[in-house]
C-alpha cells in the first residue's frame, strides 16, 4: 500500500509552505518550553487522528536538522474497539521506517461493562487509556510522551474550565504527568487546528474514525469548538489574541488572592503593571495580537477595531 500521494506542482509549492509554518511552529514551541532534550527517547501517542499524524511527521523533519539527538517511538493504544482497522497504522509506519510500537488492550469491553447504555464512556476510556501509555512509557524507557493537542484545543479547554469548571484553567504545554513520573509535551501548541486539517489532507493521511466505540461526542466541548470557530470567522484574529493573553497573565489585575497580595496595596504602594485606569477605555491594537493572514490571501486583511465591548 502507498502512503504518498500524487501532487500537482502548485500543490507541492503550497504544501511545502505550510509544512514550514508548521514546523516554525512546533520548533517554537518546543524552544519556549524546553520540550526536547538531548538524547530524550520521545513517545508520539498516535490515535491515527489528523493530529497526531501531523505531530510524528513534523518531529521527523524536525528530527533531521535539530542540533540535539533525540529518537521518536510511535504508540498507539488498540483498545478492541469493533470495527477498529488494525491493520493501517503498522502499514503506514512501516512505509516510513518509524520504530512503532501498539498495545493491544481491551478496554472496550471493561467500558461497555462499567458504563451504562447511554451514558458517556469518555472518561472512565480516558483513565483507563492514560493508565496504559503511561506504564507503556516506562516500559519503553521513554523521557518523554508527546500528544496531539494543537493551540485550539488548548483555548477549548480554557473557556470548558471557565465556563463549567470555574477555573481560569487551560491545557499546559509541558507539564509533569498526575502520577509524578512522566513529562507531558505538546509540541502543536502553537498550531492552528485549520492548518493541520489542510496539511493532513494534502499529505493524505489514512485517518482511523475516532466514533469506532459508539460513545457520545463531548457536546460541552463541541459547543465550545463551534463558538470558536464562528468568532474566528467573524472576527479575524481574535483566536490568536486570547491565545497570546493566556501567555501574558497579569495577576495584579485579575481576582485571584493566591497569585497576588492584594491586602499589601496600601498608600505609598509601588503602581504595578500601570496601575488602576478606573474609567478610562482600553487601548487595544488595530490589528488582533498574533494575528496571521492565510497562506492564500493575496493582500492583507482589513481587521477592524477589537473594542472592548465586542468581546462578549
Amino acid at each position: 500500500m502507498s502512503f504518498t500521494p500524487e501532487i500537482t506542482g502548485k500543490q507541492q509549492y503550497n504544501l511545502n509552505k505550510l509544512q514550514k509554518r508548521l514546523r516554525r511552529n512546533v520548533g517554537e514551541a518546543i524552544a519556549d518550553f524546553s520540550m526536547i532534550e538531548e538524547g530524550d527517547r520521545i513517545m508520539v501517542c498516535l490515535s491515527g487522528g489528523k493530529d497526531s499524524y501531523t505531530l510524528l511527521e513534523i518531529l521527523r523533519s524536525l528530527q533531521k536538522s535539530a542540533p540535539i539527538n533525540f529518537s521518536l517511538i510511535a504508540v498507539n493504544l488498540d483498545q478492541k474497539q469493533p470495527g477498529f482497522p488494525g491493520h493501517i497504522l503498522p502499514e503506514y509506519l512501516e512505509s516510513l521506517g518509524v520504530d512503532y510500537k501498539i498495545v493491544e488492550e481491551d478496554t472496550y469491553s471493561i467500558v461497555k461493562e462499567k458504563i451504562p447504555e447511554g451514558k458517556t464512556t469518555c472518561s472512565l476510556c480516558s483513565r483507563l487509556r492514560r493508565g496504559i501509555l503511561y506504564r507503556t512509557a516506562t516500559e519503553l524507557g521513554c523521557t518523554k510522551i508527546a500528544l496531539g493537542h494543537h493551540r485550539d484545543d488548548i483555548i477549548q479547554t480554557l473557556f470548558l474550565n471557565m465556563f463549567y469548571g470555574g477555573k481560569m484553567k487551560g491545557m499546559p504545554p509541558k507539564l509533569m504527568s498526575d502520577d509524578g513520573k512522566h513529562i507531558v509535551i505538546r509540541p502543536l501548541a502553537y498550531c492552528r487546528e485549520k492548518d493541520i486539517i489542510r496539511f493532513s489532507e494534502a499529505k493524505q493521511f489514512p485517518i482511523i474514525p475516532c466514533n469506532l466505540c459508539g460513545s457520545q461526542p463531548n457536546l460541552q466541548r463541541q459547543v465550545i469548538g463551534d463558538m470558536l470557530r464562528d468568532w474566528d470567522k467573524r472576527y479575524p484574529g481574535r483566536i490568536e489574541t486570547m491565545f497570546s493573553a493566556m501567555q501574558n497573565i497579569v495577576p495584579s489585575h485579575m481576582a485571584d488572592t493566591a497569585l497576588f497580595d492584594f491586602h499589601a496595596v496600601t498608600h505609598g504602594s509601588p503602581v504595578v503593571e500601570g496601575g488602576d485606569i478606573a474609567f478610562d477605555r482600553e487601548t487595544l491594537p488595530t490589528t488582533p495580537t498574533g494575528w496571521q493572514p492565510e497562506d492564500n490571501d493575496d493582500e492583507p486583511r482589513t481587521v477592524g477595531r477589537l473594542d472592548i465591548v465586542e468581546l462578549s
